[in-house]
């Protein structure tokens, strides 16, 4: 847990180096990856963190509001609360968060990490698309930022989704279909910091 508040130490680092220095523009539409945007009515996921070699367990619960706002509880196995938050369009808000992770870095890490997963600024001004061989990469910028959705050419594949700036890979994400338009399981990795999220879909309505 205590490793959580040193990402601050590394969010600045560069992550993999000219990671998008062979790509070319293309004219293709980014939109096309709404497709893939997922839907998370009720889902509960196991949850694993891995900072440094130190491991936090628990419970996700990420569920859509009825004002279309998507709400993420991370619990402990006998139900304490590592932090609760909200996304709502370009707004987020946190309600609770743990004392020992209550650090801007930590928080700004993991908001841009679920962001890029819940596919929240497809609507971003300059989206445009980038490729490399058979991978089209569907690039929506959001400040400093830069949120990348890899596809095949077709737009019928979601390969997987990355983070960075314009040159530099931060952080990958795979997110793997499941039912009801909910992901089965997804995997974040970081490579400016040993720091990865492992999510496992458990059930399919939590409070049933």
């Amino acid at each position: 847990m205590r490793c959580l508040l040193y990402l601050s130490c590394f969010s600045l680092l560069a992550g993999c180096s000219s990671a998008y220095k062979n790509l070319t523009r293309t004219g293709t539409d980014p939109g096309c990856v709404a497709a893939f945007k997922p839907h998370f009515s009720l889902a509960l996921y196991q949850t694993r963190v891995n900072v440094a070699g130190r491991y936090l367990g628990g419970l996700l619960v990420i569920k859509t509001m009825p004002d279309s706002s998507v709400r993420m509880v991370f619990t402990n196995e006998t139900g304490f609360t590592f932090f609760d938050f909200e996304f709502n369009k370009e707004q987020f808000k946190v309600h609770y968060i743990f004392r020992q992770m209550n650090r801007k870095a930590v928080i700004k890490t993991l908001r841009k990490d679920f962001k890029l997963v819940l596919m929240d600024h497809l609507d971003a001004a300059g989206s445009y698309t980038l490729k490399e061989n058979d991978d089209f990469y569907r690039v929506f910028p959001d400040g400093k930022d830069f949120y990348y959705y890899i596809t095949d050419s077709s737009c019928t594949e979601l390969r997987r989704m990355e983070r960075g700036s314009r040159k530099k890979k931060v952080m990958q994400a795979m997110v793997f279909p499941g039912g009801n338009g909910m992901p089965d399981s997804i995997g974040i990795q970081h490579y400016n910091f040993n720091f990865n999220i492992g999510l496992k879909r458990i059930e399919d309505d939590p409070e049933r």
